[in-house]
């Protein structure tokens, strides 16, 4: 019950523009410098250098929210092909992560479809793959649509993440069996009529995604810092005889280092999520949402400052 009170006010607050734009002003406090590789591409570079130097790969998402302008769309395009610049040019085993509506979904859709073929035109140039993330609800059919589109010229160098709490899913990894995709179990506040609300409906779901996915012979990326479905999906793949180089795991910047090392050192493909830039609040707060330990993790990163 504390954890779906805590859950709740926390994606409430990830909502609240005027926290935002505070947030901005605080800097990387209240633990969030712990999660969040800092504000500029060259500490973001810097952070996936020391990570590659430990036997992980990453991808790198330049964080941003509440984008409501033509003009902060293109700032934010033209950050994505600066971001690609640097991973290029540093030579870091790195992907590139981005989310839609920073590139002005709500705003325009046409918008959003042309900055999104101006990073896959530099993405293309300099070989690096570059995820869509899957945000809430409402923007899923969007977000699939637009990704058919893209196929269609960059096939094979761009793909999307599918959320196990929704009751869609299973319909949607089937529907994109041959695309490279990230399989999560959902980080946003979804309404019953969409989304299963129970823990246990949400991991069999997730299971299911998971193997439906590898069954088909595409890439999978299994994101999750819950070690019994890491198992049951190394399992699976020795089971069914899934070479490693068809899959990999990934986790979030600063969650379960150990972990994510002990992995790696197992042979597994691991990738670390790595966030970056000044708006960081909305990822920040959906992140303490998540899990009740991670309110604690928070508290005791500020408390050391």
């Amino acid at each position: 019950m504390v954890h779906v009170i805590l859950r709740n006010f926390f994606l409430f607050l990830s909502k609240n523009q005027l926290l935002n734009r505070g947030a901005r002003k605080w800097g990387l406090k209240l633990g969030a410098s712990q999660v969040v590789a800092g504000e500029t591409i060259s500490k973001a570079m810097k952070v996936v250098d020391e990570l590659n130097k430990k036997g992980l790969v990453c991808t790198v998402d330049h964080l941003g929210e509440f984008v409501k302008t033509k003009e902060e769309a293109t700032e934010s395009t033209e950050y994505c092909i600066r971001t690609l610049k640097a991973i290029n040019k540093t030579g870091v085993n790195c992907n590139l992560s981005l989310k839609l509506t920073q590139l002005g979904l709500d705003v325009d859709p046409q918008l959003c479809y042309e900055n999104m073929k101006k990073i896959l035109a530099s993405a293309k140039e300099h070989t690096i793959f570059v995820r869509i993330d899957m945000e809430d609800y409402s923007h899923c059919q969007s977000t699939i649509d637009l990704l058919e589109n893209l196929r269609k010229e960059y096939d094979g160098l761009v793909g999307t993440a599918i959320q196990a709490y929704l009751y869609r899913a299973l319909d949607d990894v089937e529907n994109l069996k041959d695309v490279n995709l990230r399989l999560v179990k959902g980080a946003y506040r979804e309404p019953p009529e969409f989304a299963y609300q129970k823990k246990e409906e949400i991991d069999t779901n997730f299971l299911k995604m998971i193997k439906l996915h590898l069954r088909s012979g595409s890439y999978t990326a299994i994101a999750t810092h819950d070690h019994q479905i890491i198992q049951k999906v190394k399992e699976f793949c020795e089971q069914e005889k899934i070479p490693r180089s068809q899959f990999e795991f990934q986790m979030l910047f600063g969650f379960r280092t150990e972990l994510q090392e002990q992995i790696a050192k197992e042979g597994y493909t691991m990738r670390i999520y790595v966030p970056y830039g000044k708006d960081w609040y909305g990822y920040f707060m959906r992140r303490l949402a998540e899990r009740p330990q991670n309110v604690s993790f928070a508290l005791r990163g500020f408390f050391s400052k």
